[in-house]
């Protein structure tokens, strides 16, 4: 029987939901949303048995409310989902339905009788669920763009579901990225900020990469940095995450955390399928492979 691929998508609402189902239809996939959660047994039964090739690659999108029943009765099935979890900060969500005069879900419901009430409440729907094996965006500093390069790179229908790994570059001081599964600091590393002839530059250019990557403290920092990655991707592969975001930050973003993550990207690409973005430097270049 030929396989099929379901990506379940979900998350706060305001976070990007149904961007990504556009997206997602663009590329070939069918695209169900807010389908009835009462029949949700009757439409997996049907995927399952089904040999219309509109069900060979299909996308769900559905609420908060009706999440876990969704993911329940398609993990009792034989399909295997892979989930899509959108999230944001709670100050950009409440800003973008500002900006759009849209209505939350949960007022439309009478669930909630403010916007900031709504977004809480619709976060605590969440907080029983078990992450680890989500692939989680977080929508708060990337654009409409970013969001669709990643999504048909990760859902091609040329491309299988596999463990894959992106590697990003963030500054603390403009805030951490909220779907980082391991948040590495290496502020500690000797900062060639203060060095006035690499100020102006970036972890891209190659005097910065030279100065960072010859000092002693880089040097066993990714003797030991190495040691824990590979053990802690192995186990990932083992329990069966299917993509693990590592984001390595210094203090603005610029020269620390950019060398550090080429290097990361350049050392496992040729055993993961791997992703690189640097969040804060001007001109970022964005890799894969």
């Amino acid at each position: 029987m030929e396989s099929k691929r379901v990506v379940l998508i979900s998350g706060m609402s305001g976070a990007g939901k149904s961007s990504a189902m556009r997206i997602l239809e663009d590329l070939g996939y069918y695209c169900i949303d807010n389908f009835p959660v009462r029949l949700v047994a009757m439409l997996v039964h049907n995927v399952e048995v089904s040999t219309d090739p509109r069900y060979r690659y299909m996308a769900l999108s559905t609420s908060a409310q009706d999440f876990p029943e969704f993911l329940a009765q398609l993990n009792k099935s034989s399909i295997n989902p892979e989930v899509l979890f959108l999230d944001a900060s709670d100050a950009v969500l409440l800003h973008r339905y500002k900006s759009t005069r849209r209505t939350h879900p949960l007022l439309v419901s009478n669930l909630c009788s403010t916007l900031e009430e709504a977004i809480a409440v619709e976060r605590q729907m969440f907080q029983h669920q078990n992450m680890e094996r989500f692939t989680i965006i977080d929508t708060t500093f990337i654009s409409a763009t970013e969001l669709k390069q990643r999504l048909e790179t990760w859902y091609s229908p040329n491309r299988e579901p596999g463990f894959s790994i992106s590697f990003e570059s963030f500054g603390y001081k403009n805030g951490v990225p909220m779907d980082a599964d391991l948040m590495i600091d290496v502020r500690f590393l000797p900062n060639p900020y203060w060095v006035p002839e690499l100020r102006a530059l970036t972890g891209l250019d190659e005097p910065v990469i030279r100065w960072v990557m010859e000092k002693e403290e880089t040097k066993t920092f990714l003797q030991k940095l190495q040691d824990f990655t590979d053990y802690a991707f192995e186990q990932y592969v083992a329990e069966g995450k299917n993509h693990l975001t590592v984001a390595i930050g210094c203090t603005g973003g610029q020269h620390r955390s950019v060398v550090i993550t080429d290097w990361m990207y350049e050392h496992y690409r040729p055993m993961y399928r791997c992703y690189l973005s640097h969040r804060d430097v001007p001109g970022k270049e964005n890799r894969h492979e």
